[in-house]
């Protein structure tokens, strides 16, 4: 009678289909899941390369943010014969600042980063007279994770009086990506965003200084 009893129980077909949902259903909505964070990650790519645009556009027309670059040092010159001669590519520099802010100007780094020399955090737009800066199109960009490169771009002259004519790279270090589901799940929230390079030619530095 038991055996009989076991056998039925084998042949029943009521709750199956709960049973097969109950399997799925994790599946289904972690697939549901990694597309929406995927959709989040490129927002947040995409984010990242527009905070940095305007950084390097801000550092273009402000101080350098590398200490040990002046524009009109750089090519200054005691040899006459040089004067009026073309920079090449390479001579000097590149002058860096970062990571972690080895060799920053702190207050210049502030200023494009936070959007003002004192500030070290991010703050709404014209928050305690703050100007518009990089943090307010990324919250997540601090200034130890930026890392800035001024290198000769071939144009200019020594001894020009507005200085050297530089390119300026600007990317992140340090940065990851905020995962809310997949990174509580799977722990991919230590995925790194890409440095994401971006580089501009310099305008008059000098003529823009604390700008």
């Amino acid at each position: 009678m038991v055996r009989a009893g076991f056998r039925s129980f084998l042949k029943e077909q009521s709750g199956i289909s709960l049973a097969e949902g109950m399997i799925v259903l994790p599946l289904v909505v972690l697939v549901f899941a990694a597309f929406v964070e995927f959709g989040y990650a490129m927002f947040q790519w995409n984010q990242t390369v527009k905070a940095l645009q305007y950084g390097v556009r801000l550092a273009a027309v402000s101080n350098s943010l590398a200490t040990d670059f002046d524009p009109s040092a750089a090519i200054s010159t005691a040899d006459t014969t040089l004067v009026g001669e073309s920079v090449p590519v390479g001579v000097l520099g590149p002058w860096t600042c970062g990571p972690n802010r080895t060799g920053c100007d702190n207050a210049a780094l502030n200023r494009i980063v936070y959007g003002g020399s004192g500030t070290t955090s991010c703050q709404p737009v014209g928050a305690g007279g703050t100007r518009p800066a990089l943090c307010q199109l990324n919250p997540r960009i601090e200034a130890e994770n930026i890392v800035a490169t001024y290198e000769l771009s071939g144009l200019g002259y020594y001894a020009r009086p507005n200085g050297a004519v530089v390119t300026i790279r600007m990317e992140v270090q340090g940065v990851t990506f905020d995962l809310p589901i997949l990174g509580a799940l799977l722990g991919l929230n230590t995925i790194t965003i890409p440095a994401m390079p971006v580089t501009v030619t310099s305008e008059d530095l000098n003529t823009n200084s604390g700008a």
